[in-house]
């Protein structure tokens, strides 16, 4: 672990947080495990047991394989570890099987993985501007931006409770991030094309490194006021980028060109049959029209507007993933929400490109990107969250403003994974971590700002401060009421809808920072 340990000094603190943090999630090794435990159990069997050429058309368990090749190779290298453990768990038809060893083999799988994420952290903390310096450990940036990532309350309740393996894929992400600080490009840009082979959500910032990596490396040259100089672009950088992309896509999907099997592959990655909104509603855009369309629905009854006999069956909280038609509002296609997505993204870009500002624009507008694909997307998932809270992590510790957005952000959005455990053991433990990560980060952060103004004003502290209250009446209250079996969907609804209004403040406000900046550069110009 020593090798862990930041070349800036301090001893081994690093190592310190990154042993204390792998203990606790041996801690929650026994606790709740979500249906994605038997969906990552399936893989294993699936590509343990058949040939290459059925990974993707195999259906005994509804759990079928629907992340990208990379993911499929890494559940198939997994499974020969798994074989010295429990064999049983590597057979197709042994559906929801879950012995004692089967249970180890997979929670540490996790844990051992997030060696990656571990590494990327180290790697980040490389990075950070080291202006404010201070004697005491706990107040330099690179410690607490060590604990906001290590320690983030949404990879521990995510990956070792619910089960997935965010860690190690997010740490591919803070690597490829890092790699592009430290200008080395190439290498960045390998790490993000194997990254969207092992999972596909990461497209929603795919747009960000395409556009960087254009501008800031392809053009190896400025004007003195900071616009692209044409005469500098470079064929061999761009060809050379190109041939990454192309082996790794090569490398991945080549097999399955082969066996003239692409069409089944996407056919998986992109199931647009599932319908505009998962089970429990991602807290963005599309709950908020959701909710609006129910409100106005009910309205509509009970002023004796709407014929009941003509509102459709299948409801948007029913639990169901389907698709259906919204009862007043119009009904949203996936080409829709594409291309909400698209303009909401491009505002980011067009900064990006005219106004570069380094690797910083780079996070500030990949955040973008994750957050306007997470608010408009087809089908999101709440956990989708963590791809802008981490990065997001990156900028706080630097700029006061950011700071801002990333606590309205990260307690927001770690709030809005609190439906995905449900269970009564999991109760205080997501509570108490939940609050000891906001605690320490509202905490960390005013210390290290303390110099400017109050990083939240009344509203935005009222409004987090109202999560408390949120809970209780969720988690306490509402129980208790004769409403719960008429309308066992409102304390979904009103976290969806309660954590949407802060997700949706956060991304407009950095939009708002990222656009000022961006002109305010070009008045100086002029």
């Amino acid at each position: 672990m020593a090798a862990f340990a930041p070349a800036a000094g301090s001893g081994h603190w690093f190592s310190a947080l990154a042993l204390g943090v792998t203990l606790l999630k041996c801690l929650l090794i026994p606790t709740y495990r979500s249906t994605d435990f038997e969906v990552h159990r399936n893989w294993l069997a699936i590509t343990h047991s058949l040939p290459i050429s059925q990974w993707y058309y195999e259906a005994t368990s509804e759990w079928t394989l629907d992340y990208p090749p990379f993911f499929a190779w890494f559940e198939y290298a997994l499974s020969h570890v798994a074989k010295y453990f429990d064999q049983e768990m590597l057979t197709i038809h042994n559906l929801n099987y879950c012995s004692s060893r089967t249970l180890l083999f997979q929670r540490f799988s996790v844990i051992v993985t997030d060696a990656l994420f571990i590494y990327a952290v180290h790697e980040c903390c490389k990075c950070i501007d080291g202006k404010k310096t201070s004697k005491e450990l706990t107040e330099k940036p690179k410690f607490v931006l060590s604990v906001l990532l290590l320690w983030n309350f949404g990879l521990l309740i995510v990956d070792h409770i619910h089960f997935q393996y965010n860690g190690f894929l997010s740490g591919l992400m803070l690597l490829s991030i890092a790699r592009l600080f430290q200008k080395r490009h190439m290498e960045g840009a390998f790490l993000f094309a194997v990254l969207l082979h092992f999972k596909h959500i990461y497209l929603y910032v795919a747009p960000a490194y395409g556009i960087y990596l254009l501008r800031s490396y392809c053009f190896t040259a400025s004007k003195p006021d900071g616009t692209v100089r044409w005469g500098s672009f470079s064929f061999v950088r761009v060809i050379s980028l190109g041939l990454i992309v192309f082996l790794v896509s090569a490398l991945s999907l080549g097999p399955f060109i082969a066996l003239n099997q692409l069409p089944q592959v996407f056919s998986r990655l992109f199931p647009f049959k599932r319908g505009l909104c998962h089970a429990y509603w991602a807290p963005n855009f599309w709950a908020l029209y959701n909710a609006l369309d129910k409100a106005l629905a009910v309205i509509g009854l009970e002023l004796k507007l709407l014929d009941p006999n003509q509102i459709p069956r299948a409801s948007m909280t029913s639990g169901l993933v389907q698709q259906f038609q919204h009862t007043v509002l119009p009904s949203v296609s996936p080409l829709a929400t594409l291309i909400c997505t698209l303009i909401a993204i491009l505002p980011s870009i067009f900064c990006l490109w005219f106004k570069p500002q380094g690797p910083r624009g780079f996070v500030r507008c990949l955040v973008l990107c994750a957050l306007s694909s997470f608010m408009f997307g087809w089908h999101v998932h709440e956990k989708a969250i963590l791809l802008a809270i981490l990065p997001m992590s990156l900028l706080s510790v630097e700029k006061a403003g950011d700071a801002t957005i990333f606590l309205i952000l990260a307690t927001t959005g770690h709030y809005s994974l609190f439906p995905l455990l449900f269970t009564a053991p999991e109760l205080p433990i997501k509570i108490l971590l939940m609050l000891l990560f906001t605690i320490y980060s509202i905490s960390s952060l005013k210390t290290l700002f303390r110099k400017e103004k109050p990083l939240l004003n009344w509203v935005e502290t009222v409004y987090l401060l109202s999560l408390g209250p949120l809970e209780v009446c969720c988690e306490v209250v509402f129980p208790l009421t004769s409403w719960e079996r008429k309308y066992p969907f409102v304390p979904l609804l009103l976290t969806s809808v309660y954590c949407a209004v802060g997700i949706t403040y956060a991304w407009t406000r950095l939009y708002v920072s990222v656009l000022t900046g961006c002109l305010v550069g070009k008045t100086k110009k002029q």
